[in-house]
């Protein structure tokens, strides 16, 4: 008995599937590798794991070949806001091919971005139900911003077109604002988003007495190469960061996870610049409004010390006045008495003064015979001697 060749063999398999499965089938799948080759073919694995774990019930290899590619690809980047790689899923139109050297495979015909954006969607809240679970969902936002924020640190990276928009709106502001800024160089699209931006967040963390506000901006990038802000730990490390970040990756569709636990999302790094000045024009409204306060306080506090002193100044003119009327009379009463009490009063009473050597006698033991003595009256002297 010869038997069938290989070749005879796999070409019965070929011509069963054709005819079986000679239809388009819209097929589930997660991605577990891509390659792309020098003609502009993209080669896939396709895989099932089982449900809630990691073990593989399926797989198969897949293509898509260099014209469908590139209709489908930017499609579905654009859509999803995905990068065409390896770990997503996908919704994908097949045809089942057979081929005698090469075996099984599914050639891709079309693909439905909305399901990978469902399913990214669904990772987005199963992250942020987790963040939300440990209780640091919101911790970033609860956090007060400075104001003015002025000492900045940026993540960005140093040739990104919005990193230039950003410093240039912020350095060129039309009041003059200052505002010190230092770039923590890190990738913004692509599979070492992750990794790099939370280095980025641990170099600041080393320094956080220099900063006021963390600013993670991103521009001139495709859309599709957001899906690196969607990611757990990354989310996490912002999340419980202990300086306000600020979030412009510039996007329009949905807010990424990142963009969900930063203390302010905007849309563009140009806008985070122009939040930025804002703060610092809410700080100079206050400062502004601080100061006329202060100066109508300073002033009012003047009229009243002001008024103050004019009462105290009458209150101590009558004062004065009362004392000095009650002193002149004091001694006038004084001066009343003296007078009364003067020799020259008791002359004119009648009485007289015997002088010698010009004071008063007031004792005859105080005179000798031959003694001179003036007798001062009220009108004229006596004088005589002592016999």
């Amino acid at each position: 008995m010869e038997g069938l060749t290989l070749f005879e063999l796999n070409a019965l398999v070929k011509k069963s599937i054709t005819q079986c499965l000679p239809d388009d089938y819209w097929v589930q799948a997660e991605i577990s590798d891509v390659r792309f080759n020098m003609t502009g073919h993209c080669y896939l694995e396709f895989v099932q794991k089982a449900p809630g774990g990691n073990n593989l019930i399926a797989k198969a290899r897949g293509v898509i070949w260099c014209d469908t590619l590139q209709l489908l690809k930017p499609y579905f980047e654009e859509t999803t806001g995905q990068v065409f790689v390896a770990g997503i899923k996908v919704l994908v139109k097949v045809t089942v091919e057979f081929h005698e050297l090469y075996g099984y495979s599914l050639t891709v015909r079309d693909i439905d971005p909305t399901y990978t954006v469902g399913d990214m969607a669904r990772r987005r809240k199963e992250i942020l139900s987790q963040l939300q679970a440990e209780g640091v969902l919101t911790l970033n936002k609860e956090l007060e911003m400075p104001l003015p924020p002025q000492r900045i640190a940026v993540i960005s990276s140093a040739t990104a077109a919005g990193y230039g928009d950003f410093s240039h709106q912020l350095s060129s502001n039309s009041h003059g604002y200052y505002f010190h800024t230092e770039l923590f160089p890190a990738v913004m699209q692509g599979n070492q988003v992750e990794e790099s931006v939370v280095g980025a967040l641990d170099a600041i963390m080393g320094r956080l007495d220099d900063f006021d506000v963390v600013v993670i901006i991103r521009g001139g990038g495709a859309t599709s190469d957001l899906s690196g802000f969607d990611t757990y730990m990354l989310a996490a490390a912002c999340a419980q960061f202990p300086l306000p970040i600020i979030t412009g990756i510039g996007h329009e569709r949905d807010d990424t996870v990142l963009d969900a636990v930063s203390h302010t999302r905007v849309k563009t790094p140009t806008a985070a610049a122009e939040l930025l000045i804002h703060f610092a024009d809410d700080a100079a409204g206050r400062l502004y409004a601080l100061s006329k306060r202060l100066r109508e306080s300073a002033l009012r506090r003047l009229a009243d010390e002001r008024m103050e002193l004019l009462g105290v100044k009458n209150n101590l003119k009558q004062l004065v006045t009362v004392r000095l009327t009650a002193q002149k009379h004091k001694l006038e009463l004084l001066r009343q008495r003296i007078t009364d009490a003067s020799p020259e009063k008791l002359l004119q009473r009648g009485y007289s003064i015997t002088l010698r050597n010009g004071r008063a006698v007031t004792d005859v033991s105080q005179i000798k015979p031959g003694d001179v003595l003036t007798t001062r009256l009220a009108k004229g002297e006596v004088r005589s001697e002592v016999i």
